[in-house]
């Protein structure tokens, strides 16, 4: 026999025996009523649920899963898609958290920035509260020129009312300022309050654990 046909038939007797091996490759599974199933292909009665898919000296090459509904396949989905939002929830919050404590090393430098962000808005509502006390006098003056008029009030210059008028509705606008001013503060300590205890959290998992007491 010439070498390219024993290479030829070689070639047909491997291709047959992958072919007998893949052949003998069983699926089995445990149907709904407790039934010992196999089958060379899927098993029908087995869609709902795992398949195992063995090898011809009956151990197990892979597992196929349960065959989805279109309701099942969207719920797990949904639920995949939940996970993967979680762990990116996750991450986030640890990049966060990696940030912080790089920004604040310790309690002191937390401190000292509140009081610098405190003291920043203390000047402008300090200014505020100037510009109030400012209008205030201010009116007193309007009030007192006024008083010149009380005894004929049709004889007061419009430019009084117009001057007392403008006054009030500047005062109004730095009240509101000023109001605005507290509540950011109210919110920046809330902000720093929050911080803190979580950063005293990380500081404590970051801190080398206390050496056990010296036995007496």
């Amino acid at each position: 026999m010439k070498k390219s046909e024993t290479a030829i038939l070689v070639g047909m007797l491997l291709g047959t025996a992958l072919f007998a091996a893949q052949a003998q490759e069983i699926y089995f599974c445990v149907d709904s009523k407790g039934r010992k199933l196999t089958a060379d292909r899927p098993i029908a009665e087995c869609v709902d649920r795992e398949q195992k898919l063995l090898n011809p000296s009956g151990t197990v090459k892979t597992k196929v899963g349960p065959t989805l509904t279109t309701k099942e396949r969207a719920a797990q989905e949904a639920q995949l898609n939940k996970e993967e939002e979680q762990r990116s929830i996750q991450a986030e919050n640890k990049r966060r958290e990696r940030a912080l404590i790089a920004r604040y090393p310790s309690q002191a430098v937390h401190d000292k920035e509140r009081a610098e962000a405190l003291a920043q808005i203390g000047v402008v509502r300090n200014a505020a509260v100037n510009r109030v006390n400012e209008l205030a006098r201010q009116k007193a003056a309007i009030e007192a020129e006024r008083e010149f008029y009380a005894a004929s009030p049709d004889k007061a210059p419009s430019s009084l009312r117009r001057q007392l008028e403008e006054n009030a509705h500047s005062t109004e606008v730095q009240n509101r300022f000023i109001a605005e001013q507290d509540a950011e503060m109210v919110r920046l300590n809330a902000r720093f309050d929050e911080e803190l205890v979580r950063l005293k959290q990380l500081w404590a998992q970051r801190s080398p654990a206390p050496a056990a007491a010296s036995a007496k």
